[in-house]
This record gives C-alpha cells, structure tokens and sequence, in this order.
C-alpha cells in the first residue's frame, strides 16, 4: 500500500514538472523571431514620420518587453546627420540621404510608408482651392493677401519648418518647383505649425496628411484633394518616402524592428489609420533626382 502512494505521489510530481516545461515559463516571451531580444533603440529625425513609429514602437515593445524604444523629433537633417555618425540607431527622414549631401556607405535606407504633404490656413481662411502658381506666388512671396486668390482682404501670414527639415525641403522642390520660400517665422516640428496655424488668424503653412486635424484647413491645389488614393497615381504630387536609415551592420534588435514597421501589422493598419500610405499600395515610384516611373 505504501508503495502504491509513492507511486502516485512520484508520478504528480512529473506530470506537474512537465506541465510547467510545456507552459515554456510563462514569463518568458520571445521575439517574432523567435529570439529573446534585448537593447535600446533610439530613432531621431522626421517629425512628419514620428506618430508612425510612435505608434508601431508600442506594439513592438509589446512582443518584445526586454527592447526599448526611444522616438525623438528634430528634423530630417539632424536624423540622417546621427545616423551617418553612429549616435543612433535609427535616423528618420522625408528626404534621400543622397539629397543631404549624406554618404550612404554605410548606411541602410529603409522606405516604410508614404507621406503626403500639402498646404493648410487658419480654418477662418475664406479659400478652399488654389492654382499651383498661386501657391508658389503666396510662399515666395509675391502673393501676399488672402483678395488675391478670392478670399477676404487680409494679410497672408507665412509659416515654414526650419532649414533642415524633410517636409520643408520636399514641399520647396515638389509645391514651389524648387525655389525657396519667403523668409517668416519658422518651426522646429510639425506639431508646433498646426498648433499656431490653428491659432494665427490668415496662417498658411505647409504638412504632412497626419496633421491635418484641428482648426487648420487643408486647401486644394488645382482642384485635387490631398488625399492618399490621389498619392498612389501621382495625381498629388507633394509626397515622399518615410525613410528608416540604419546602419548596415545594425543589430538584432534595430532590424527587427524594421522588419515590424514593414510588417502587415503595420502596413496593413497603423500606417492608413494614421494618414500615411502604404508602401504597397504605390501604383509608380520616384527616384532621389524626383524621376516617376511606374511600380515594377
């Protein structure tokens, strides 16, 4: 009879240390990747790219606890300049690295998604259309009242991002065909612009789809909405990559967070709800000299 229950109590206590080894720990979770990833990443650069990143770094670090993900504003500029010196591990940018003069030897461009961009006034502004030369005209300012283009007699006040900046570089080369803007006051991010647009009665500024909410009204430039599916055809043509710069020799835990960002999950979700395009869904492609071709 003792035998029979040292029996039984042997055989609890394998079946209860194999049902702890089946359950793997439940404490332990692995990567996607089926790797335990640890480290820091930081990523720096575009504004524009940031809520994305913002919001895919929470998922991320979801599925993979042991990594942080530190997300940081400055400019296209400063994100390809820590990039290209190593300070980083991500550098975000509207623009080529080519465009910034930026060597890419050692560098990894990753495209993630799609931004529009486009003109937005105070939501008091009496226009909702402009010519494409009107639009030139107002930023380099030979437009300088709201009458000029069929709205109220009032000044026309001029925002622009800071030198440096991705939107900015890529709304001069693709709104104002390559000139520069008037000189006026200028912001370091995007969310500053939309915040003082909203606030500064005959404002007009410039930026990307994901900021368009508030009391700032994006405008029409020759009767085309600034809107993703007229993105995918160039039928808007004030857009540009998302860029991710790594390193070529990146480590695990900064690649696999690229691999996220390309990911359904984000692709297919985040990147639409939040006002971007999907890199998947561009019918042409355009090179760093601005050339458009057709997806392959």
């Amino acid at each position: 009879m003792l035998k029979k229950k040292i029996g039984l109590i042997t055989l609890t206590v394998v079946l209860s240390a194999s049902a702890l080894v089946g359950c793997g720990g439940s404490n332990d979770k692995k990567s996607d990747t089926g790797k335990d990833l640890k480290g820091n990443i930081t990523a720096v650069g575009s504004s524009a790219l940031q809520p994305l990143v913002e919001a895919a770094s929470s998922g991320f670090t979801e599925k993979n606890p042991n990594v942080k993900v530190n997300v940081q504003g400055g400019g296209s500029g400063q994100g390809l300049s820590q990039i290209s010196s190593g300070t980083v591990q991500i550098g975000n940018s509207d623009v080529f690295a080519e465009e910034k003069k930026v060597k890419t030897d050692n560098l990894e461009d990753n495209k993630v998604a799609v931004v529009g961009m486009g003109p937005v006034v105070n939501k008091e502004v009496k226009v909702d259309n402009i010519t494409s030369q009107q639009l030139a005209d107002i930023f380099t300012g030979k437009i300088k009242n709201w009458k000029e283009v069929g709205g109220a007699d009032q000044e026309i006040v001029v925002i622009n991002r800071a030198q440096g900046s991705g939107t900015r570089a890529t709304f001069e080369k693709f709104a104002l065909n390559g000139q520069q803007s008037v000189k006026a006051q200028e912001q370091d991010n995007s969310g500053s612009v939309q915040k003082i647009v909203g606030q500064t009665p005959g404002s007009i500024s410039y930026l990307a789809f994901s900021y368009f909410k508030g009391d700032i009204k994006p405008l029409k430039v020759d009767g085309v909405e600034p809107k993703a599916e007229n993105i995918a055809d160039n039928k808007w043509k004030i857009w540009s990559y998302e860029h991710m710069y790594t390193q070529k020799k990146a480590d695990e835990a900064t690649k696999a967070f690229i691999e996220y960002m390309k990911s359904d999950d984000v692709q297919n979700k985040l990147v639409s709800k939040l006002g971007y395009i999907s890199i998947n869904q561009m019918k042409i492609e355009r090179d760093a000299n601005g050339k458009v071709s057709e997806v392959k």
